[in-house]
């Protein structure tokens, strides 16, 4: 089982280790103050990556090589200069898309550890072969004609929050964005096709609620031993895809609610996956205001509601679409909350611990 988890928080990161005996000790580990939007600890190797947004000073990338005991900044992705005749509108706003970093939302890096890849808004996807050094930008995905279709949802700008990695070709990759679908490539980003087929949308007109470009997936998560099945927890509803994305399947009755940002799926058992579940739309805190865990153990066809240990009624914590998580064994199970609340499960979710109530607001964990 791991025995580290990373926070990413509003207010810095944190790290939450277990000891010999199984205590778990929470500890401040860097950028006190600023908010780290994003953590990666890179597979098969020691570095670490923080993403940090500034504000008005800019987004900043940080890369650790002793497991956080110090930092050096790299080199964070970096736009083109946007072209004086660029066409180039939020399709709701009818305001213009800036061509510049605004959030880090995703970073993943490929099986070996050799390239890591970059979602951000404003919906670009950059690619580093040098551990952060230097960054390329997926021109494909950029200059696809469809891109300037998607359009932020919750944040001002759409962005790639998912980036799924085949296991068994790392050029095969896969992005979601909110809003604009889900999106393929069998050749490390040359090209670009949708796969959203059976996902739909709400809130379109019924002509155009399964348009690929318009689709809004919270979250994209991929089984490790089957990588050809992945959940979805969509801004209305959970699918599920046994065929890497070809075709999605509705879940029909996912347990308390159909809207949530989160979805975690077990390594090794592809029919197991958790979520956490609220109320939808401008509402967005827990249903009833009691804070559950939802999981299924049948790919979907029937849902726990997983609640031992954890507040009820009044609790409101939001959990963002980074903050669940499950390590490598699939036993331990973490989620933190916008409430500052860090939850952390030994059984696959059965019984809830809380680590600490008094965090800043968390954006992401990651176990290590």
């Amino acid at each position: 089982m791991s025995t580290r988890l990373l926070i990413g928080t509003r207010k810095g990161l944190f790290t939450a280790r277990a000891d010999s005996a199984g205590d778990w000790q929470l500890e401040e580990t860097g950028f006190l103050g600023d908010p780290v939007t994003m953590v990666l600890h890179e597979a098969g190797g020691h570095r670490l990556y923080a993403a940090l947004d500034h504000g008005h000073f800019g987004v900043k990338l940080h890369r650790s090589r002793d497991a956080g005991a110090s930092w050096e900044e790299v080199g964070a992705p970096q736009y083109p200069p946007k072209p004086e005749d660029a066409e180039d509108l939020d399709p709701m706003r009818n305001e213009p898309v800036p061509w510049d970093l605004k959030r880090i939302w995703a970073l993943e890096s490929s099986p070996d550890g050799r390239t890591l890849w970059c979602g951000t808004m404003p919906g670009g996807l950059f690619r580093s072969d040098d551990a952060g050094a230097s960054w390329q930008l997926s021109e494909a995905l950029w200059q696809h004609p469809v891109r300037k279709q998607w359009f932020g949802g919750g944040a001002d700008y759409p962005g790639i929050h998912s980036i799924l990695i085949d296991p068994r070709d790392p050029r095969r990759i896969t992005v979601a964005v909110s809003c604009g679908g889900v999106w393929h490539s069998d050749d490390a980003g040359g090209s670009w096709h949708p796969r959203t087929t059976g996902m739909w949308a709400d809130y379109l007109p019924p002509e155009r609620r399964e348009a690929p470009t318009m689709q809004d997936p919270h979250r994209v998560v991929q089984c490790l031993a089957a990588p050809d099945v992945w959940w979805a927890q969509h801004h209305n509803g959970v699918f599920r895809s046994e065929d890497a994305g070809r075709r999605w399947q509705e879940i029909e009755k996912p347990g308390v609610s159909r809207f949530g940002f989160g979805v975690a799926v077990h390594p090794r058992d592809p029919d197991t996956a958790w979520f956490v579940p609220a109320e939808k739309d401008e509402r967005r805190y827990p249903v009833g205001g009691r804070l559950v865990v939802t999981r299924t153990r049948d790919g979907g066809r029937t849902y726990e509601v997983l609640r031992d240990g954890l507040p009820q009624h009044p609790a409101y914590d939001l959990v963002y679409r980074h903050a669940l998580d499950v390590d490598q064994s699939g036993e331990r199970v973490a989620f933190g909350s916008t409430t500052g609340g860090l939850w952390l499960s030994e059984d696959q979710g059965e019984h809830w611990r809380n680590l600490s109530s008094h965090l800043p607001p968390v954006y992401c964990v990651r176990f290590t």
